[in-house]
């Protein structure tokens, strides 16, 4: 569709969305109200930029008030089909209900994605990650479902679970996977332990979502060489299910395109929010256009991005994440007064020839000065070389990432195998700044 034709039409539905939650949700009613905002004054996409940006907090908040799921719920509790949530391991958890006709509704908008991927009516999808609060697995099982495929939803997370994927993913030969960027790595490494090929499995398409990587070049280079498929970043927030409303398509590279037609995406200015212009950087926005429990309206997602003009590659006139979503803002830590994000990092790493795959940061303070340690297997090859070529892979990697980050970082090549593997997402940033403050403050 021609985007102006599209943008139009979104106007209507957003008119139409927030009219629906002004009547039926004293969370909106309240925050819009208190604004200065009617759903009748929304006439244009730049109209709708006035319209309050809502928090993960401030849900938290409204869930606390009205418990269990907050006075954002728009329909009778009788109707809520699925709960799901945070797991609450830091605070309160999150509570998602997400009622039966937007359980198909999200089933509908992923199957389209997974289409546009390249799987078909009839392809089996492994879905590789945990059943269970997590979102993700769910969605891509919905998608298959709706499409029409095979979906064999093995999970993720049991001890010996992953060698047993292995032989589930010989046997089977799935067309499709889903998983997180870390688990497929770290699937490769345990087959190759196990005498297999990945590239055995045959996969065609591998989609990911739950942390950044997928767009990463030197990681989807990875799990593209590894397996022999096709790569596909996808994802949001799991608030904005269907979550997959920023995807890769087949044909599009990498990077995400925006469904804007399911979720309305703005990039905005992280204290303004309004949207910056194409080609800058700023946090997503997002805005369900058809879900109908829990309607998110400019839910701010506290990540950093960039987005440019479409069309795509692929032929959609959507707009586009030319790099995926780089991370969370909180994530973002400083060193020497730069901001560094852990998937720069992530990147720089994998430029680097010898790398093994697998690392960790550990930022700390001995003296009146930041330092950043990066901790980094190297790959067999290297090991078996001998001293000299670890060191050699140590000092590359040494410039590239202080030609990257602007700061100096120390690197140290540790044993294989010594940082854990994951089941699930990747944890790899130790600050231990705050155990230097908290002994400090005793001294003193």
């Amino acid at each position: 569709m021609d985007p102006g034709e599209r943008d139009r039409e979104i106007v209507v539905r957003l008119q139409k969305v927030m009219a629906y939650a002004y009547k039926n949700s004293t969370f909106y009613r309240n925050r819009w109200d208190d604004a200065g905002i009617h759903p009748e004054h929304i006439h244009s996409l730049e109209d709708f930029e006035r319209v309050p940006v809502i928090t993960k907090q401030e849900l938290r908040a409204a869930q606390e008030r009205t418990e269990p799921f907050g006075d954002y719920l728009c329909v009778p509790d009788s109707e809520v089909h699925h709960i799901h949530g945070t797991s609450g391991t830091t605070g309160r958890p999150t509570v998602f209900a997400i009622g039966r006709e937007d359980w198909g509704t999200i089933a509908e908008n992923q199957a389209r994605i997974l289409w546009a991927m390249g799987l078909r009516p009839g392809d089996m999808v492994f879905v590789a990650a945990i059943f269970g609060l997590y979102l993700g697995s769910w969605g891509a099982m919905l998608a298959t479902e709706r499409l029409g495929g095979k979906c064999f939803p093995f999970g993720a997370g049991a001890p010996g679970m992953t060698a047993r994927a292995v032989q589930w993913l010989r046997t089977m030969k799935p067309q499709g996977f889903y998983s997180t960027p870390s688990y497929a790595l770290h699937l490769a490494e345990v087959a190759r332990d196990e005498g297999i090929d990945p590239g055995d499995f045959r996969l065609k398409i591998m989609f990911f979502s739950g942390e950044p990587g997928a767009s990463i070049p030197g990681i989807r280079e990875r799990i593209e060489s590894a397996f022999g498929a096709k790569v596909f970043d996808c994802g949001t927030m799991a608030e904005m299910t269907p979550y997959m409303s920023a995807s890769g398509t087949n044909g599009s590279g990498p990077g995400m395109v925006l469904f804007q037609d399911m979720v309305y995406h703005e990039v905005c200015d992280p204290k303004s929010f309004s949207r910056v212009g194409w080609g800058e950087r700023g946090t997503p926005v997002y805005t369900h256009l058809e879900r109908t429990s829990q309607p998110m309206i400019r839910l701010s997602s506290g990540d950093l991005t960039h987005w440019i003009e479409g069309p795509s590659s692929c032929g959609r006139t959507y707009p586009i994440f030319p790099d995926g979503v780089y991370g969370r803002i909180d994530d973002m830590f400083q060193v020497r007064g730069e901001n560094i994000y852990p998937s720069e990092i992530d990147a720089a790493l994998n430029q680097v020839a010898g790398y093994g795959g697998e690392h960790r940061i550990i930022i700390s303070r001995e003296g009146a000065m930041d330092e950043l340690l990066v901790q980094f297997e190297v790959s067999e090859d290297i090991y078996l070389e001998g001293a000299e070529a670890v060191s050699g892979v140590n000092q590359r990697a040494s410039e590239t990432l202080r030609r990257v980050l602007g700061v100096r970082a120390k690197t140290e090549v540790v044993n294989a195998n010594i940082i854990p593997r994951t089941d699930h997402k990747a944890r790899r940033v130790i600050d231990d700044r705050e155990l230097f403050r908290t002994l400090n403050s005793k001294l003193e």
